[in-house]
């Protein structure tokens, strides 16, 4: 009987055959590379990609974690974890895309200047250690999103095993749970920047203040969430499910205690509840489907 794997509230059926068949295909795929770099965040579908990798290049393939004040300490340490557990090659890089001034004025385009500046320093890292080429961890769901990061690995010739192998984001989790892998369930994640509100400029304090903020909201039972930066106010969204819980007004303290002192003037929770992306809705970008992640 094929797997289900639960998406929101919809069940999609996996035929093993078909998974079994793709993952062979990514296996294969890789192996031809000869030596790898993969783009390491720690996410489902990297720490995916980087187990495959691994497995199919033992010593030639490594992960590589990018160190920024945009990841948070502690994706940071799961990945480094993570990959210690199962015997991955990994390697951090310091990446500079704070000193950019595209990068930092935060339009539309930030991604792009992101994944730029990921992508030149893994060249350059590469090149200092005889590795080729260069992938990364989008997949078959990821094309019809809107990912500015994705034209930056065109530019550098990035290779997207997982799209090559025609992967979902539903059969990489299955793939990972098959597999004992314990990211095959792990909530979506992006940058810190991604929470900064477009047009407002990214700062590593600004991002501090987002990630001081989202590990308290962890430290208090949320499970799926985000902190929008808008200034002067801080806009939570907490997962639809979660919603009972937050709507309270000992935690509606709780979040002002929180949030003030790290120098919100205004705390604020969406009604609408979290959302990947919500802040696109600015550029007049029609986010996706959040079963579809």
């Amino acid at each position: 009987m094929p797997a289900l794997v639960t998406l929101g509230t919809a069940s999609v059926p996996l035929d093993p055959e078909v998974l079994r068949e793709k993952q062979e295909a990514l296996f294969a795929h890789l192996r031809s590379l000869g030596t790898v770099m993969v783009a390491y965040s720690g996410g489902t579908d990297s720490a995916y990609l980087a187990w495959v990798a691994s497995q199919a290049l033992g010593e030639n393939a490594i992960a590589v974690l990018a160190d920024s004040a945009s990841v948070p300490a502690s994706h940071v340490r799961d990945a480094e974890a993570f990959a210690r557990e199962f015997g991955i090659r990994y390697q951090t890089i310091k990446t500079k895309e704070f000193e950019n001034p595209d990068y930092s004025k935060n339009d539309g385009d930030r991604c792009f200047h992101c994944k730029d500046e990921l992508f030149f320093r893994m060249e350059a890292f590469g090149k200092e250690n005889g590795l080729e080429a260069i992938v990364y961890g989008v997949n078959k769901d990821d094309l019809g999103d809107y990912r500015p990061g994705q034209e930056a690995a065109k530019i550098h010739q990035v290779e997207a095993p997982l799209v090559k192998a025609d992967l979902t984001k539903a059969e990489i989790r299955e793939l990972s749970r098959l597999a004992g892998l314990p990211t095959w369930n792990r909530p979506a994640a992006a940058c810190l920047s991604s929470r900064i509100a477009y047009g407002m400029q990214v700062t590593e304090e600004k991002v501090k203040q987002v990630e001081t903020g989202e590990e308290a909201l962890k430290a208090l039972g949320f499970v799926k969430f985000r902190v929008r930066h808008h200034g002067d106010l801080a806009r939570i969204e907490i997962a639809r499910e979660e919603l009972p819980r937050a709507l309270d007004m000992e935690m509606a303290g709780e979040f002002v205690r929180i949030f003030k002192p790290l120098g919100f003037h205004f705390v604020t929770l969406d009604l609408e509840g979290y959302r990947q992306g919500s802040l696109n809705e600015s550029l007049g970008i029609a986010r996706k489907a959040d079963s579809a992640r």
